[in-house]
């Protein structure tokens, strides 16, 4: 199992998704919760996963979308054409 320590603020910033979700749904929040614990675990076991963000900050932090559905456009073949198909979308 990976470990992962959450610091004070991102705590506080855990519980007030959770709080804010909760007002409209318990079964919500908590499905949140656990969808991001798993996320924790999964950077703890690969933690250079993510993006950094210049445009928000200078510092060496990686960014990670967590509870997005991810949409698949396109499912192409590499010997495609790959740079016309996608410029004709």
């Amino acid at each position: 199992m990976s470990r992962f320590r959450l610091s004070t603020p991102a705590r506080l910033d855990v519980r007030g998704m959770r709080d804010h979700i909760a007002q409209d749904s318990i079964s919500a929040a908590r499905n949140f919760l656990a969808t991001l614990t798993q996320a924790f675990r999964g950077l703890a076991e690969m933690p250079g996963q993510g993006h950094t963000r210049e445009d928000l900050t200078d510092l060496p932090v990686r960014f990670w979308p967590v509870g997005r559905p991810l949409e698949i456009l396109r499912g192409l073949y590499g010997a495609r054409d790959v740079e016309t198909i996608l410029g004709n979308q």
